[in-house]
Parts: C-alpha cells; structure tokens; sequence
C-alpha cells in the first residue's frame, strides 16, 4: 500500500451547503427555529414531569428522559452548523469532531434502547394491568433507563475509538454538515471493512433489536386490545398512540435515509448530494421537535399537568 498521502490531520472541513449562501441563510433560520421550539418543548415536558406528582411514573420517567436526550443530542450538533452557516470557516479539530461523533452516536443509540423500553412498558401497562405496579416498579424502570444510557454510551465509545485510531488522508472534506460517523470513517486511506463489520453488529444490536421488541410489544398489545369490547378499545389505544407515533416517525425517516436506492456513481464516490444532507439534517431536528408536540396534544395527563402547573404559578402569585 502506498501511504506518501498520510498525513496526520488537525482539523477537517464541514462542507454542508456551501455553494449555496442563499439556502445556507434560509435554513439558518429554519433550523434556529426549530431548535427554540426542541429546547422549550422538551423543557417543559421535563419541567412538568418533575413537578406535577401525577405523572411521577414509568412512562414520564421515560419520556423525561427522552426529553433530556433529545435537548442533549441536537445541542451536540445544531449550534455548530448554525454558526458554520453564518460563518466563511467551516473547519472542526479533530479532538472536536471526535467528540461530536461520540455524542452523537451515544444519543442515537440511547434513544433506540429507550424507545423499546418505552414499547416494553406499555405492552405491561396494557396486557398486564394489575402486574404494572410490581413489574414496572422503581427497582426495574429505573435501571432500564440507565441501562440505555449505558449501552448508548458504550457502542459510541467502542466505535469512536476505533475510527479516531484511523490513519488519515490528505483529504480532510466531510461532505455533510456534522462529523457523521460513516463520512468521517471513509476519509481513512486505510481498510475500513473491520470497522464496517463492527458498526453493522452495533445497528443489529442497538437499532434492530429494540426494533423487534417494539414490533412484539404492539402486536401483543393490538391482539389484546381487540379482544376486549369496544368502548373501551379508544382509552386503551390512546395511551400507546403516542409512542408508537413517535417510533414511527423516529425509524420511518432512518429506513428512507438509510435504505431508499443510490446511483451507482453516488456509492462509488462517497458522494453525498444536497437533498440527501437537508434530509439527514431535519431528520437531526424534526424529531427531537415532534415529540413533546405529540405527547402534548395526544396525551390528556400533560395537558392536565401544564394546566396544573401555570394555575399553580398564577395563584401563588
């Protein structure tokens, strides 16, 4: 193998949408508007999953923490990319791109595991009523959580390791907005196959599994509540219609990503066109922004609590 490119790189170059300075405006403030609305409406879910006794559960323990997780993983790459937008330097060190892959990563892992335990949680609460409080107790739904945070942490750790350990090229160019673990990864002049390997393991595990989980769980809770008579079936679907709003919308937008067809010449370039990097960026915003949107409007325990919580505020006053 010849190595004279190898060099050892400092920093590399976000190329975004650069050539285009009009849509690099136009989505600076699309996307600082999203972000406001991500920041104040997972706020305000894990303001009021603190602070109304009532939702003091399972299912708001997780949904604060999915709160908290999503604040957590656009912060890691949305006011970077707000500022490259506004900015002629697009550059990241590689120390900071590193990091940004680790946390990156570790959010979208986190948040995978923790929406098949969400799916695992309603699946008791609904086919096994009388068992929630002993099954989902403290000692088991706190631990769960933990445990997706743990397993989030560990696969970017193991994986951001072993592609920072890398030897690099003179091209320094990730053609997309953050450091993307999968472009960072092909900017390497050296075999990646290992490493591909390993993140195919990973997705297997930490994408597809809880997947699974989620697809049993709601086929065991619509084959329940088919059997029981239908006044009751409403009641009983709005409180998995949330979640699995969410579920879909999360793996939806990963599969169209993810799986939908490119040319030939896009694989064998590592190319990435504009449409493909707006897609990966408001797949990055629009979600973490649906969530307490749906849980809010959809949900009859959170409207209760923030109304709860401002006549608290207002009265004391």
């Amino acid at each position: 193998m010849e190595w004279e490119n190898q060099t050892i790189l400092v920093e590399f170059f976000l190329k975004g949408l650069s050539g285009y300075p009009r849509l690099e405006l136009l989505f600076f403030v699309l996307i600082l508007i999203m972000y406001v609305f991500i920041l104040l409406g997972n706020g305000t879910l894990i303001l009021i999953s603190i602070l109304d006794s009532h939702l003091h559960t399972p299912m708001y323990f997780f949904l604060g923490n999915l709160s908290f997780l999503d604040i957590c993983y656009t912060t890691t790459s949305v006011p970077s990319t707000l500022v490259s937008f506004l900015s002629e330097r697009k550059t990241i060190s590689f120390s900071g791109c590193a990091l940004q892959m680790f946390l990156g990563l570790a959010m979208g892992t986190t948040e995978c595991v923790l929406l098949g335990m969400m799916a695992f949680d309603r699946y008791v609460a609904i086919c096994n009523p009388l068992r929630y409080p002993i099954i989902m107790s403290k000692n088991s739904y706190v631990p769960m959580a933990a445990g997706s945070w743990f397993a989030g942490v560990i696969n970017s750790v193991v994986q951001t390791v072993l592609v920072v350990q890398l030897p690099f090229c003179r091209n320094n160019i990730i053609n997309h907005f953050s450091c993307e673990i999968l472009a960072v990864m092909k900017l390497a002049c050296a075999d990646i196959s290992g490493n591909e390997f390993i993140m195919l393991v990973a997705t297997t595990l930490f994408t597809m599994m809880p997947l699974l989980l989620i697809f049993i769980s709601y086929s065991l809770i619509i084959s329940s509540i088919l059997k029981i008579p239908s006044e009751g079936r409403s009641k009983a679907f709005s409180t998995c219609s949330a979640h699995l709003t969410v579920v879909i919308i999360f793996y939806g937008t990963i599969l169209f990503m993810y799986m939908k067809p490119k040319s030939k010449e896009i694989l064998n370039s590592n190319d990435l066109n504009v449409t493909d990097k707006l897609i990966s960026m408001f797949y990055g915003v629009m979600t973490p922004m649906m969530n307490p949107l749906i849980y809010s409007l959809r949900n009859k325990d959170v409207k209760e609590a923030v109304k709860h919580v401002l006549n608290r505020k207002f009265t004391s006053k």
